[in-house]
């Protein structure tokens, strides 16, 4: 959770590129977790030329517990190559509420944060969100399309807040913070939800990925981005920023979105990093973008932010 100091700068504080930019199946089929050591040399080479020296490693490009010793020392050696660190991973779309695959998604977590620490990580994050429907996987941009919905049933309510927990005393056992993601039709899908979850985790070690900008995407009514944060960052302890310009009817009948820079989008990220630091928030903070160049707008993004962050 967030303290009441943090220890970081402007000059210092952690953030990371998400791999976002980079293909996680190229053009011949090959997948970027079975890639040669040059591809993933690119990758990182090209990560380090505009200016990160941290990465999020996402289990949609590579899935550290499915990767042997070998080939993960192996990109380690690389990464260390360029300068650039490993300090987390987000596991994405694997619930331990999904239909059918309960178990399997456990166990699977349970093996990444197992992976987490054998590669030197500090965080482990995911959430609850499931994989894409149909409808989002032929959409221009996935969040416009219906996708799967937690239900509103307390026992299976009861079963993600225990099988988190679980997890979270995995994590913890480990030395490992794990973050939660905010997403839409989740139990983490709005703020007095995600809110009401974490705290029935009760874990220390366990908070919040307050990714606001995953919900006022969405077009249809949403939360005001300022409550959404005013009530999730007092719990966050990693930190996914990305930002959406959004249009919408005065009558909510229509809602428009589409991805922006940090600083061109809705949210007023010189606001929110006020309040973030004011509250203690002590996390990495990952830049994420969809569409065009997205490491690029990451690496604009990764900009902005050193300017909004306490000087040392």
């Amino acid at each position: 959770m967030a303290t009441e100091t943090t220890k970081y700068t402007a000059e210092t504080w952690p953030i990371a590129a998400c791999l976002h930019g980079f293909a996680p199946v190229d053009r011949s089929g090959v997948a970027m977790h079975d890639a040669p050591a040059e591809v993933w040399d690119a990758m990182l080479g090209e990560i380090e030329s505009v200016g990160f020296s941290l990465i999020e490693l996402a289990d949609s490009h590579i899935r550290p517990a499915d990767l042997d010793p070998a080939r993960r020392d192996e990109f380690l050696a690389i990464a260390r190559s360029h300068g650039i660190g490993v300090p987390s991973v987000h596991l994405q779309r694997q619930s331990v509420i999904q239909p059918g695959h309960e178990e399997r998604n456990l166990e699977y977590a349970h093996r990444t944060i197992d992976a987490a620490a054998e590669w030197g990580m500090q965080v482990f994050s995911t959430g609850l969100h499931q994989p894409f429907s149909p409808a989002q996987r032929e959409a221009l941009w996935f969040w416009t399309a219906q996708g799967p919905q937690d239900p509103d049933d307390p026992e299976v309510w009861g079963q993600a807040v225990s099988r988190i927990r679980e997890l979270g005393k995995h994590a913890a056992d480990l030395g490992l913070r794990m973050a939660l993601e905010l997403y839409e039709d989740t139990y983490l899908g709005t703020a007095d939800s995600a809110v009401r979850f974490v705290e029935e985790v009760g874990l220390d070690n366990v908070g919040l990925n307050p990714d606001v900008a995953n919900l006022i995407r969405l077009h249809r009514p949403v939360e005001d981005w300022r409550e959404l944060y005013a009530k999730t960052l007092p719990y966050a302890n990693y930190w996914h920023v990305k930002n959406y310009t959004r249009d919408e009817a005065a009558d909510k009948s229509w809602a428009t979105s589409v991805p922006s820079t940090m600083e061109t989008g809705l949210i007023n990220y010189r606001q929110v990093f006020k309040d973030a630091v004011e509250v203690g928030f002590d996390g990495i903070i990952l830049c994420e973008q969809y569409g065009g160049d997205s490491l690029g707008v990451c690496a604009t993004n990764q900009k902005y932010i050193r300017t909004l962050l306490p000087r040392g």
